[in-house]
């Protein structure tokens, strides 16, 4: 039994660990792009902002992270900095 909550341990950890905000996913955004496909690709954003149209969210931290504005629901400008 014991064994068994170990294990469960080390894979809630590991995939805790794991992060959809990668340079190779950060790669795959593409202009036009809408809202759902790109949280699907690199996960929920840690802030967004809803200003006269325009959504602007933030994934990561202050280290690392991305910036993407939408239009219309639809990426218009997306920057990168530090990601891995």
């Amino acid at each position: 039994m014991k064994s068994l909550r170990w294990l469960t341990w080390v894979l809630v950890l590991f995939l805790w660990g794991c992060t959809r905000l990668t340079l190779d996913n950060y790669n795959k955004i593409t202009m036009g792009m809408d809202y759902t496909a790109v949280t699907a690709l690199i996960g929920t954003p840690k802030t967004c902002d809803d200003v006269m149209g325009m959504r602007h969210c933030h994934w990561g931290d202050d280290k690392s992270g991305v910036d993407i504005s939408f239009a219309g629901n639809k990426v218009l400008l997306f920057s990168a900095e530090n990601l891995q």
